[in-house]
Parts: C-alpha cells; structure tokens; sequence
C-alpha cells in the first residue's frame, strides 16, 4: 500500500526521488512517501475502500500519525475510510482512532424504490422493449430484501438478460429474473473463489457437504476437518493438519467467503476452537466451487 500511495502521489521530474516496485525497506517506502508530500502538496485525502480487508494494518497508523509524529510538516493528510462493516473501527488500536478523530457516517442498504431508480437508469443496456414491466420491479424487490447492494442488483438484471438470451427469447422474462438471482450468487462466489487454492477450496467445501440437510448452521473445526478429509482422499490431494486446515477457513472467513464466530471453549481442560458457518446456500457455494475441475458433483 505504501508504495503505491508513493507512486500515486510522486511527480519524479519534481522530486528527484524514484518508488520502485521492490528493492526498498518499509521505512524506506515511508520516508519517502513523507518526503514526496511534503514537497508536492499541501493537502492530500487518501481514500481507503473496503478498508476492512487492508491486511497492512500498519497503514492506518503511519497515515494518521505522521504530522503528530513529525513526519511531514508542510502536508496536511485526510483519510476516508470506507467499510461494509459496521463494526470495523472496534478493532483498531485506540492510537489510531485518537489520531483519526474520526466522525462516522452510516449509510443504510438501499430500498427497492431507490433500487428501481438505479437499474432504471440502466435499462438502455437493453433495447427497447426487451425488458417487461415487472422486470426491474421484481429485481429490485429481490435486491431490497436480501441486501440493498446496488452493484449486486444490477448483477441480477444482467444475468436475466443474458438468460434470457440463452433462452432465445425476445423479452427478458420474470422467471428469468428468479433464475438470476442464484446464478448472480453463484458468479459472485465464483469470483471470490476462482484465485484461491484447491486447498482452501476444499476447506470450504468440505463445510457445505456437512452443512447440507443438517440442521445446525455452525461447525467446529474438527468434524470440518474430518470431511475434508475424506474429500481430499478422494481429489487425491495431501491431506493437511487440521491447524493448517482451520488457517485455510480462517483466511475464507476473512475474505467473507464464510463466517466464524469467537472462539469456543468445549469444556475444562479441552483447549478451544472455532466454529465455522456459510455466509451463502450450500448448493450456491458448491456450484462455485465445481467450476473448478477438481471438484464434481459426486463428491
């Protein structure tokens, strides 16, 4: 993150100081990313999206500290700090906050009024007459209630049009709008998936084959463990320990593949342990996860 704000932020012509892609220490990075806004600008706002998922926790830190710690004297830094997670600011040091003297500002999911506002301006996609009257409605409707995300909701509208014309039909369709809705589900998965290992695949999985028709929604770390064993028999993969396995679900809950609740005590003397839970249906999880070819159905 450091060196691309330094190569965001530097005119070298200017400066006379170069960011490389490699080669330098941290504090090096830093120093000269100081340098480089004290020299060019006199106020600079650095926007973080989806700031909850910045693994370079230090970021915050160095960025919220640097004039109080004497870093930059000229340049004066402001940060916008976005997250779809409410709770996201609990877990920064108190350092931090103090030096962000932050103000929160909650914005609510959208309503399907508002929804059907967004797709209507996006209908020109389509040609005219291609959507029926319930389409958006619908689309809308479904987006409002499972989720008020925009940029979901227009996935759904696209996804009908392209079932649609897998369909060859004239007109996009309400029951291509129902179809849609999984099928955006399942692509957002399969985006969130498509990068990961076969053995973080396989973690995952393993949790939605014992999720399936039970009627818990979380699991310990151990009866996971004991499914992912048998798949990774039968993908004929190595095995890894369960600790390794449980770092895999850790590092799936963190990209919000699936979820984790606090740490468990089972008992005096029994050590502690996770419990793990999907954050979608497991047929919706599998389906994404099959698209790999290691993975089938009969598993």
């Amino acid at each position: 993150m450091v060196i691309k704000l330094g190569r965001t932020f530097n005119r070298p012509d200017e400066t006379d100081l170069s960011v490389p892609p490699s080669g330098l220490s941290t504090n090096a990075y830093y120093d000269r990313l100081w340098k480089i806004l004290d020299t060019l600008h006199d106020v600079v706002i650095i926007i973080l999206d989806e700031v909850d998922k910045l693994q370079e926790n230090n970021v915050l830190m160095q960025l919220s500290r640097a004039g109080e710690a004497g870093k930059i004297d000229s340049c004066k830094v402001g940060i916008l700090a976005i997250s779809n997670k409410i709770s996201f600011k609990d877990s920064l040091d108190e350092r931090v906050l103090s030096s962000l003297q932050e103000r929160e500002f909650i914005f609510p999911p959208y309503d399907a009024n508002q929804l059907r506002e967004i797709m209507r301006h996006r209908q020109d996609a389509f040609r005219e007459g291609v959507l029926t009257d319930d389409v958006i409605p619908l689309a809308s409707a479904f987006a409002a209630q499972e989720h008020g995300d925009a940029r979901k909701a227009l996935d759904i509208l696209r996804n009908a049009g392209e079932l649609a014309k897998d369909d060859n039909s004239d007109v996009v369709q309400e029951n291509h709008v129902r179809n849609a809705r999984e099928k955006a589900d399942i692509d957002r998965f399969s985006k969130l998936l498509q990068d990961q290992p076969t053995q973080s695949k396989a973690a995952v999985y393993a949790l939605s084959l014992i999720a399936e028709g039970s009627n818990q929604e979380e699991f310990p770390t151990r009866k996971i463990y004991e499914r992912y064993e048998q798949l990774a028999d039968s993908l004929d993969i190595n095995s890894l320990s369960q600790r390794r396995m449980s770092d895999r679900l850790n590092e799936q809950a963190f990209l919000d593949i699936l979820g984790v609740t606090d740490r468990v005590g089972r008992g005096r003397g029994k050590g502690m342990t996770n419990f793990y839970y999907l954050l979608e249906e497991p047929k919706v999880v599998q389906s994404a996860i099959e698209s790999d070819q290691r993975f089938s159905p009969e598993q």
